[in-house]
């Protein structure tokens, strides 16, 4: 008998109602998600958090509503942890990269936060015209944002893959004193962050969305509600904040769906980005192209043999990802390759919903629904190395993990 391992055609919509930052957005998902605390925490005591810091999803009320609120900082700290006053002290991203690369978390998790860090760095760098590297990040380089940055990479990877969508933003207003002086709300780089998304004035002032937050939205790139098709509610978690509002929680809600109703191809834009290379050696290519290969943002990476300029024997390499990952995917394209230049274009793609499940003996199998309502399995070749070896004994063992999954699935 197989069973469900994940279901990939999951939706996940955020209602931004207080507000949201870092640890609102794991409160909540770990809210909705309880089952993922114990690994999310272990996961954020890995990016180097000493050894007496408080990592917990607490339960806690706000306004009469239910939910959970993290706890991240030192325990006799005076200042209640989580508190995003723009108190911080300052650390240049060089070194935060650092400290990210030199931790043992999962690859495809460290990728994601990576990427989260980044996308704060590379527009704190344009806000303040200097380059990526030496960017001091003030609001976000203490231990309990970068905190922040892992535990929400975790989450998005436990989900992947996955769609996101979000409603209007509250706007907030007034002023926050930033490390940078007096600054309008929302503060210049969380403003670039949240170029294109919707917002609204509900009345309520203040900082509404903290850099890290509005990086989680920019990195999520989240449509502005549900795909077409048929989708079943799948459940919900509410996060709080540590400010108080006037007359609303200060709360962020996920809701949590699942499209196992219709077989619906889902649709979504992708950014292809492609370069030309001919002067790295065959070796560190496919070392840099298997870096880009475990990126969480990445989708897929495809490599091309072709005559290049001067009659040199080169690679065309197409990188499919995530459309709001274009500026942090090409940086790590010149980071890996030789390549001094490179073009992208954004495209349209329509994917089969599908599902990884694990049968009996280990193997997992991807089990996609045609239109027609029918399946298609496709073992996956990692397993089967493991599980057989001679090519005789791998297709025994790929043929009956794929009947099995198609058997066992046939009604669903």
């Amino acid at each position: 008998m197989a069973s469900n391992n994940a279901v990939s055609a999951t939706h996940i919509h955020l209602d931004v109602l207080g507000g949201i930052a870092g640890d609102m957005f794991i409160a909540a998902m770990l809210d909705g998600r309880p089952d993922l605390a114990e690994p999310c925490i272990e996961a954020i005591r890995r990016a180097g958090l000493p050894d007496s810091w408080r990592v917990e999803a607490e339960a806690a009320t706000d306004a009469g509503m239910t939910g959970h609120r993290m706890r991240i900082g030192p325990t006799t700290a005076a200042a209640k942890p989580g508190d995003h006053s723009h108190s911080h002290s300052h650390h240049h991203y060089a070194d935060i990269r650092r400290t990210l690369e030199g931790s043992d978390l999962q690859p495809r998790v460290l990728a994601r936060a990576l990427d989260l860090v980044h996308l704060i760095a590379a527009t704190e760098a344009r806000v303040h015209g200097v380059d990526v590297d030496s960017v001091a990040l003030h609001e976000v380089g203490d231990l309990d944002s970068l905190a922040d940055m892992v535990g929400a990479a975790f989450l998005i990877e436990a989900h992947a893959p996955c769609t996101w969508s979000v409603g209007p933003l509250p706007v907030g207003g007034g002023f926050i004193q930033a490390a940078h002086g007096r600054m309008p709300v929302p503060a210049p780089a969380t403003q670039l962050l949240l170029d294109g998304f919707v917002f609204v004035d509900d009345g309520v002032s203040g900082e509404r969305i903290t850099p890290t937050g509005a990086a989680i939205l920019r990195y999520l790139d989240p449509a502005s509600g549900l795909p077409a098709g048929r989708w079943r509610a799948a459940g919900s978690g509410q996060g709080f904040g540590t400010r108080q509002l006037a007359g609303m929680a200060n709360m962020l809600r996920v809701r949590f769906y699942e499209n196992q109703l219709q077989p619906v191809a889902s649709e979504s834009q992708v950014v292809v980005l492609e370069f030309v290379i001919d002067d790295q050696t065959p070796e560190d290519l496919a070392i840099g192209l298997d870096a880009l290969r475990k990126r969480g943002d990445v989708l897929e990476v495809l490599q091309i043999p072709a005559m290049a300029k001067k009659g040199r024997i080169g690679h065309v390499v197409q990188v499919m990802a995530r459309a709001g990952a274009m500026e942090v995917v090409a940086d790590a394209c010149f980071r890996e390759t030789t390549t001094l230049g490179l073009r992208w274009r954004h495209e349209e793609r329509r994917v089969l919903d599908r599902q990884l499940i694990t049968t009996d003996t280990g193997i997992g199998v991807k089990l996609a629904r045609r239109p027609d309502g029918s399946h298609s399995a496709k073992a996956e070749a990692d397993d089967i190395a493991k599980a057989a070896s001679g090519h005789y004994e791998r297709q025994q063992f790929r043929h009956a993990a794929e009947t099995d999954a198609t058997v066992d699935n046939a009604d669903e």
